[in-house]
């Protein structure tokens, strides 16, 4: 992602420049273990006991059409979880969003 700003000089032609501005994704899971919770609960937790919101690491993995894989690495990720109704006996989806302030091709 990049962020435009546009400068208008009063001596030259007004100019154009794009910066990286972050990272954002979302992706679904279907809840089969209580792994993702805790994750989050790990990070509420050590806001409400030292004010700090910790941040993390998130990597992705690319099977590429040649056979070859390629990964990314966001750096300085912050989560946010929403989860459907919780019910007995029933399918839970639960889609995690993301803010990463980096991303690094790895290979």
């Amino acid at each position: 992602m990049t962020q435009t700003l546009r400068a208008a000089p009063l001596n030259s032609l007004p100019v154009q420049f794009r910066i990286p501005d972050g990272w954002e994704g979302r992706f679904q899971i279907v809840r089969a273990n209580a792994n993702l919770d805790t994750l989050v609960a790990s990070i509420e937790s050590g806001f409400w006991s030292s004010g700090i919101i910790q941040q993390g690491t998130l990597y992705q993995y690319i099977d590429e059409p040649d056979g070859s894989t390629t990964t990314w690495e966001y750096s300085q990720v912050a989560f946010s979880l929403s989860s459907d109704e919780w019910r007995q006996e029933n399918i839970i989806n639960q889609s995690a969003e993301f803010y990463a302030s980096q991303r690094t091709k790895i290979s």
